[in-house]
This record gives structure tokens, C-alpha cells and sequence, in this order.
């Protein structure tokens, strides 16, 4: 005869008993979620493994270090068997059963009165898999169908039409370095979701390509600026698409936050009474070098790292940069947007103490197809660049960490 299926059903533990037997690595990944639900969380055990441990002095759970015992399951609501003893399991399942106290068995399921599903979430939802037949019983299979489901839900690919997740406003989304795959997931759903989408030339382009086709897409750079600045063109044009209640994007190349200047668009937003999101990106100034092979920092190299503009030069009167101090620093050095100036500022550094032959790496396109790697030092990079045809947009690295990567010379 055939089993009869699980009925599935959502615990709300909050302020509820629920006791852990065993510390290990079952404890270890179940733990947090039941912390997460507001759980009174007993573990008994003798040992934990340091996480687990790392719970306990947090006060996140309270930990008896002790075996079980007939007893620990009577006032409980909930129960977690995974200790290494099989006549303790079978011991404290029994109680569990006397006591009616739902109880999961990490040893032996078909002894359990409750199955652990597999969960993910995404925005609000949690997505619970629970199968019964014997490939089901299977928990990579359970697993992988967690996956599908949550990544098609977080990525807009399945999303039901008559439901569809649509927040008028303005998202801010730092798109990565370039890579389609190096947006951050939230971001990935909010343009899912868009229904206009106002794109910088430095953004993640592939990404446009995946939009459906009813979602207008502005090229941040060709919206008509007339008597507007730039910055307030677009600013105007946010808060113009907001305003008829859609769902719009402003989609950045890195992070919004990070020479992007996004915070002029949230303020502009602000004073317009739009609601607005950011969503943080992955900066070219750490994901490019890394992806080209080089740390940012490195242990006994570099101990920090400072991140510059190098869109004005360093004798410009609009530099906010102490090029000075920057020279004395022995850590790394990564200037954006500097291409077309990092003659006058190699020469900068090198007039205030730092060494001519410094190592000096640019990436251009980095994270793409196209990236490629050019080096030199300090004295040579203003010719390199020229040379080597070196173009926008490309991130530039200054100090010893450019040499410590896999075939490049100390």
C-alpha cells in the first residue's frame, strides 16, 4: 500500500520550546532558521561543534552540556533529534511520541513524526519542498527543485502574470562591473519587474538584452539635456516615469554609492516624494583587479587599500584629493576613471616620494569578454597607455600587490 503523504504546515516557534539533541554539523545547519523564528532553543549535547558554540555565547540558544535524558522533550514544541548515540535518538524519539511533540530524526526519517523541507526564500516568500516518493526521499533531488523555484522567482523568470510583483517608484541598482552575472540577485528581480529602465553606458549591457519586450529602455546618456545639466536630466526623468506610477530602474554601472552619484538622484527623489530603493553592487574597484589576478590587499604587502577618482587631474582646482598623502602610503591604490590623466598623476605620486618604480596594472573591460590586462610602473604608464592603445573604461592599480599574483614577477 502506498504512503500516505506528508501534510506540509508552517511552525510559528516564537517564544515556543524546541530542543536540539546533538551539536554537530546536523545542529549546526538546522540552528539558524529556528533562531530566525523567534524560537526558545534548548541544546543538549555534550559537545558542539564551534558555530554551534558561537550560538550559545551569543545567547542565541541556551546549551546544556550533558547527554539526553528522559525528560529533556516534556514541555517542548518542537524537537530536532541528531545526536551520534542511535539508542538516544530511539530513546528521545519514543518521549517525543508519549509527549506528542513534533520531532524531526536525522538518523532515521521513517521514525520521525516530522521531515525537515528543503526551504529558500525570496522577497517575502519562503519556498518550502517536501517530497514522499522514493526519489524525493532524495535530498539533493528536493534540493535542486528548491533551487529552480527560488532562482526562478528571484531572477523574474517565474513570476505569475496576474500576481506580478509591480512597486511603483525608483530602484537604484548598482549593476556590477560589467559581467551580467556579477548583479546582485535582488537587482537582477527588480529589472525582472521593471517597467522602464534608465541605463548608464558603464552598466551591465547583456542584462538589457534579457528585458521583456514591453519594458522601455532610456539610454542615460541620450536623454535630451536642453537647459538641464546632465545629473538633472536624468534626475527629471526618474522622477517623470515615477510619477505615472511605474516601476522604474536606474541602473548603474558598480555601486550607485561609489562615484556613481547616486545619492544626487535619492535626494532629487526625495524632495519629489518618490519612493526609492538601493540596491548595493559589487565595485569595480575590488571585482576588476580580482578578476585581472590581483588582491587588493595581501597579506604582508598590503594592509589597505584607498579607492580615488581620477577623473580630474591632480593640479585641477576641482581636486578633492590629497595626492600628497597619497604618495606616502605603502598600501594599494586604485584610481577609476583615470585613464586619460594617469600621466600627470603618476607624475604627481612620484614627485611626492612615491618610488618611479611602483608597479602599475590597468584592466580595461574588466569582468567581460574583453577584458585584458596591461602593465608597467610608475614611470612608464603614461607612455604604456598610449602605446598600448589603452581605453575607458578601464581600473587602474598602483602598489607591490600588482606582482604578487600567480606568474607575474616580485
Amino acid at each position: 500500500m502506498a504512503e500516505n503523504p506528508a501534510y506540509p504546515v508552517g511552525l510559528r516557534l516564537t517564544g515556543r520550546k524546541v530542543v536540539v539533541l546533538g551539536g554537530g554539523q546536523v545542529a549546526q545547519r538546522r540552528l539558524p532558521a529556528l533562531i530566525a523564528a523567534g524560537a526558545d532553543i534548548l541544546l543538549v549535547s555534550p559537545e558542539a561543534t564551534p558555530s554551534v558554540e558561537a550560538m550559545a555565547d551569543a545567547g542565541e540558544i541556551t546549551w546544556e552540556k550533558r547527554p539526553y535524558a528522559t525528560g529533556d522533550l516534556a514541555d517542548a514544541w518542537y524537537a530536532l533529534i541528531a545526536t551520534s548515540d542511535p539508542e538516544a535518538n530511539t530513546a528521545a524519539s519514543a518521549e517525543a511520541e508519549t509527549h506528542r511533540v513534533w520531532c524531526v530524526r536525522s538518523d532515521d526519517a521513517d521514525q520521525a513524526t516530522a521531515w525537515t523541507p528543503a526551504t529558500g526564500h525570496s522577497e517575502g516568500v519562503t519556498v518550502a519542498v517536501l517530497t514522499t516518493d522514493a526519489r524525493g526521499r532524495d535530498p539533493r533531488h528536493t534540493a535542486a527543485i528548491r533551487d529552480a523555484v527560488v532562482e526562478g522567482l528571484r531572477d523574474g523568470t517565474l513570476v505569475a502574470p496576474h500576481h506580478r510583483t509591480r512597486t511603483p517608484g525608483v530602484a537604484l541598482v548598482g549593476g556590477g562591473p560589467g559581467d551580467p552575472d556579477l548583479i546582485t540577485v535582488r537587482g537582477r528581480r527588480l529589472l525582472a519587474e521593471a517597467d522602464v529602465v534608465i541605463a548608464d553606458r558603464l552598466g551591465p549591457r547583456d542584462l538589457l538584452a534579457e528585458l521583456p519586450p514591453h519594458v522601455e529602455v532610456i539610454d542615460a546618456a541620450k536623454i535630451p539635456y536642453g537647459r538641464f545639466m546632465a545629473q538633472e536630466a536624468i534626475n527629471n526623468a526618474l522622477i517623470e516615469h515615477a510619477k505615472q506610477g511605474k516601476s522604474v530602474v536606474r541602473l548603474k554601472g558598480g555601486d550607485p554609492y561609489v562615484f556613481g552619484r547616486g545619492m544626487e538622484e535619492l535626494h532629487a527623489l526625495a524632495e519629489a516624494g518618490i519612493p526609492c530603493t538601493v540596491v548595493p553592487g559589487i565595485s569595480s574597484s575590488i571585482s576588476v583587479p580580482g578578476a585581472a589576478g590581483i588582491p587588493v590587499t595581501h597579506r604582508g604587502v598590503a594592509h589597505e587599500f584607498t579607492v580615488v577618482s581620477g577623473h580630474v587631474a591632480p593640479d585641477d582646482e576641482r581636486s578633492l584629493v590629497d595626492w600628497p598623502a597619497l604618495a606616502q602610503l605603502t598600501g594599494t591604490l586604485v584610481i577609476l576613471m583615470g585613464v586619460d590623466k594617469i600621466g600627470r598623476i603618476a607624475e604627481t605620486l612620484v614627485a611626492h616620494g612615491k618610488p618611479a618604480d611602483t608597479p602599475v596594472a590597468l584592466v580595461q573591460e574588466g569582468t567581460t569578454a574583453a577584458q585584458r590586462r596591461v602593465d608597467a610602473t610608475l614611470a612608464t604608464v603614461a607612455e604604456t597607455v598610449v602605446r598600448e592603445d589603452v581605453k575607458p573604461p578601464a581600473v587602474i592599480v598602483i602598489g607591490a600587490v600588482v606582482t604578487v599574483g600567480p606568474g607575474t614577477s616580485e
